[in-house]
């Protein structure tokens, strides 16, 4: 099968444009195989093409030794155990647009929205046009409930959207974390809330079982990258991390967050080598007895993004590195504590976490590789990086400190002409 019968123009201009083949990883899984596997009594739940995997779903346990006796099967692991929850259909479509009702903050366009994108100077990109148009960012997350009603997002370019873990369930049906994610970077509500990437155009993904925790919810959010390379999207950004589950036994340990040890991670560094920008959050556990970040935090050549106060100091909840291989984590950080977004019922609020910390910083690096397009993915990280506040000095719990994404638009013409630059 040629590649066009599995990867968009999209996805396979960009390996052109930035000289990445295609390889036996972007082929599918032959039908032949899932056949077999399917023949033991198993359902096939979602398939990853990048690591030959196949999550299926048997209340028999014997179907595991079966499927572990075929012959393309290296291994066999639990991932998941329980009862479904009922699919949630949504049947309000009719109802009425739900609109911000707070008072306008007049001293600026951005609205209350101001001080996260001022603190990264991220105005200098959209007064030089940069505000992400041509941009394709997918957002994998939690849910973005009643986002396709909400005025907030009625200019919003919503290009595609996917629920991974109930496939009959719209991704607009539940759960308001994705909606305030995705308003950090879409919102465009002119003296209220505007985002940093406002004129980007999105793809959702919902990865998350709201029901449950397990390392199933890993193979979804490796659909859902996998998904994104294939569609050519250019940047992902994820506020979801993992490290602990509902069966104790699953849980990671510090020693495994070196990049290479879980599906995620794995995944987040082989959807950068498909030439796609991932942005990652470093995770809100400071405080708990994890105390670190979680995965896919870890992995290599993403930009992973803590969280500050407005006084930019690092917020008592972001968590902090270093990986098991002494990587330095997060790269960066941006304000994450109090972060204007818009809420479930529409309206302006504030919210605190890695969690909007990282697509504020994701939107604005759109824009930046919206004016520098000649860069790879790494060259851009590189140049966040190398234009942040503690480029110079790296600190433990601020990684390389707050991006000043006007020096970055400035040093990316630098860049174009001598292409030498490196991150710590």
């Amino acid at each position: 099968m040629p590649p066009q019968g599995f990867l968009s123009p999209e996805a396979l201009e960009r390996r052109e444009r930035y000289g990445i083949a295609v390889d036996e990883s972007d082929y599918p899984i032959s039908p032949a195989y899932l056949e077999a596997i399917g023949s033991c009594g198993a359902r096939i739940v979602t398939v990853g093409k990048w690591f030959a995997t196949v999550v299926v779903e048997s209340p028999d346990s014997a179907v595991a030794s079966r499927i572990g006796q075929l012959p393309i099967v290296k291994e066999v692991r639990w991932i998941w155990k329980g009862e479904r929850e009922p699919v949630l259909i949504r049947t309000s479509d009719s109802a009425s647009i739900l609109r911000p009702t707070c008072l306008p903050n007049e001293s600026s366009p951005y609205g209350y929205a101001d001080r996260q994108i001022a603190m990264l100077n991220g105005k200098a990109l959209h007064e030089k046009g940069f505000r992400g148009q041509g941009m394709r960012i997918g957002v994998v997350d939690a849910g973005f409930r009643d986002v396709d009603r909400m005025s907030a997002f009625a200019s919003t370019r919503i290009a595609g959207a996917f629920n991974l873990v109930t496939p009959a369930e719209s991704v607009f049906a539940d759960d308001d974390h994705g909606v305030k994610v995705l308003s950090c970077m879409a919102a465009d509500i002119p003296q209220v809330m505007v985002g940093t990437a406002p004129e980007a155009t999105y793809w959702l993904f919902k990865t998350e079982d709201n029901f449950s925790e397990f390392p199933i919810e890993e193979d979804y959010w490796v659909a859902a990258v996998e998904t994104a390379d294939s569609l050519g999207l250019d940047i992902v950004s994820s506020s979801l991390g993992y490290h602990a589950f509902d069966a104790e036994e699953l849980n990671y340990s510090y020693s495994m967050l070196n990049g290479r040890s879980t599906l995620i991670s794995l995944a987040a560094e082989k959807a950068a080598s498909k030439g796609m920008l991932l942005f990652v959050s470093a995770g809100n556990e400071a405080n708990e007895d994890w105390g670190t970040i979680a995965c896919p935090a870890d992995a290599h050549d993403v930009l992973t993004v803590g969280s500050i106060t407005e006084n930019k100091e690092r917020s008592t909840f972001s968590a902090w590195g270093t990986t098991a291989d002494r990587r330095i984590k997060p790269d960066v950080v941006a304000l994450g504590s109090n972060c204007a977004v818009i809420n479930i019922e529409g309206d302006l609020a504030f919210s605190s976490g890695t969690s909007f910390s990282t697509p504020i910083v994701a939107g604005l690096g759109a824009c930046l590789w919206q004016a520098a397009p000649h860069l790879t993915n790494r060259e851009i990280i590189a140049l966040i990086i190398r234009s942040s506040s503690l480029y110079e000095k790296t600190d433990t719990m601020l990684g390389h400190g707050v991006p000043n994404f006007k020096k970055a638009l400035k040093h990316s013409t630098y860049a174009k002409r001598t292409r030498s630059f490196h991150a710590h």
